[in-house]
């Protein structure tokens, strides 16, 4: 019933608009399922996106306020099970998939990334991901590979992101997170938002302990202390 009144709302104003107006009118639906109306397209990454041309299309105005994806918590249970059995930060990981995807289990990149954590082919293959389309494979796939990097780079969270972002190569080719725009501005961006969470207000005691994964000995960090295994205190970050 309220899609009949607001479609025969916008008639009226299409029709008592004067003189007539022609303007592109882009349609997708969010990660939440809600249909989305824009003038503009959405950005890169849309699944699938319809356009429509719609006479006084610029007169037109929304009467409710769009959804916060900042605060989309559809995945925070899947977020809190694989970050902890990695040992990342929950905001950490919730900051990346805004990021990558803005929660769009969807998503698509203009270079082939798919889903919540953007995954290329090669890496979802590797990390033994069926279907990067689907939440909790994405993001076990995604936790998984950022939990490695940030073990490659001694939990440093710059070089793990900016090597998530440009490439493992070019992380070792610069010594340092790489000169490109894109992917300063991607750290930053992801540090900025996760960093008071992470850090709590600055003190965050990180925690080191090793545990056999396959009869290999693998090296754990986080901020919280683990249950019944020796563990080493780094201290303060």
């Amino acid at each position: 019933m309220k899609l009949v009144l607001a479609s025969a709302t916008v008639c009226f104003v299409l029709c008592s608009a004067a003189p007539p107006a022609e303007a592109q009118i882009y349609t997708w639906r969010d990660a939440s399922g809600q249909l989305v109306l824009s003038n503009k397209p959405q950005s890169a990454g849309a699944a699938s996106v319809t356009t429509y041309r719609v006479p006084g299309a610029a007169l037109m105005r929304t009467t409710t306020k769009p959804a916060n994806v900042t605060k989309n918590n559809r995945y925070d249970d899947l977020i809190h099970q694989h970050a902890a059995q990695f040992g990342l930060s929950v905001d950490l990981v919730r900051a990346v998939i805004q990021a990558e995807s803005g929660f769009n289990p969807h998503a698509v990149s203009p270079k082939g990334a798919m889903g919540l954590m953007q995954l290329m082919p090669a890496t979802a293959r590797e990390l033994g991901v069926m279907d990067p389309f689907q939440p909790s494979d994405n993001i076990r796939g995604g936790v998984t590979y950022l939990a490695g990097l940030m073990n490659r780079y001694q939990q440093n969270v710059e070089l793990a992101l900016a090597a998530y972002n440009a490439g493992i190569g070019n992380v070792t080719r610069y010594g340092r997170v790489p000169p490109f725009r894109e992917t300063q501005d991607y750290v930053k961006k992801i540090t900025g938002a996760a960093a008071q969470k992470i850090t709590r207000a600055g003190q965050a005691v990180i925690y080191k302990w090793t545990e056999l994964v396959d009869g290999r000995p693998n090296t754990r960090y986080s901020n919280v202390p683990p249950k019944d295994i020796a563990f080493e205190v780094l201290g303060k970050r």
